[in-house]
């Protein structure tokens, strides 16, 4: 099922190129599509459109034009498919790096958009899961090393057990309302000023 509803913004400065893009949308399904024209002042368009998905055609681009696709793609947090004509690795993997979803090299035909279209949209939703888990990951452990180091603070200047030292820990989050984190923060903090 197509969700018309997208906005889709193609970036080409080139009409016949453009068409391309715009018909292969259309035959899709899709309505919403806005056209740029011109690289200049993009990142401020872009943000202006807000777009759910941006297809950017680059026949040949230079190395100016491509950093600011790169710009474009690490700041707006959209799915991004890029089409160019030629490549090189060094540009693929800048474009990655970027957080470009799809890279596609000489494959600008009519009956490909809508394929590859859904494969972008799916691989920037995979990729920004992943990357949503690994900093949930992260956070938890900075949270875990945090509460540990509370919990050795409080076996050091009380001389109880970890279980206790946990258990005080636990009791004075559920008291005072709090995370159990806040609370070991707190107790971290105080024995830094202390200390």
């Amino acid at each position: 099922m197509v969700d018309t509803h997208l906005t889709i913004l193609v970036i080409d400065e080139n009409p016949v190129r453009s068409a391309i893009l715009e018909d292969g949308l259309r035959e899709a399904g899709y309505e919403n599509i806005v056209r740029l024209d011109t690289t200049q002042e993009l990142l401020r368009r872009v943000f202006a459109i807000d777009p759910d998905v941006i297809l950017i055609d680059l026949a040949n681009p230079s190395r100016d034009v491509l950093e600011q696709m790169f710009q474009v793609s690490r700041t707006v947090k959209r799915p991004v498919a890029m089409f160019v004509d030629q490549s090189d690795t060094a540009m693929i993997e800048a474009s990655v790096d970027a957080g470009v979803s799809a890279y596609i090299v000489d494959g600008l035909r009519k009956e490909r958009v809508k394929p590859i279209l859904d494969m972008t949209v799916s691989r920037f939703n995979a990729f920004d899961r992943l990357a949503r888990e690994l900093e949930q990951a992260r956070t938890e452990l900075a949270e875990r090393k945090v509460i540990e180091r509370a919990k050795g603070i409080l076996m050091k200047t009380r001389g109880i057990p970890e279980e206790e030292a946990y258990a005080l820990l636990r009791k004075t989050a559920m008291n005072e309302k709090k995370k159990l984190v806040e609370i070991a923060q707190s107790v971290v903090t105080a024995a830094s000023l202390l200390g």
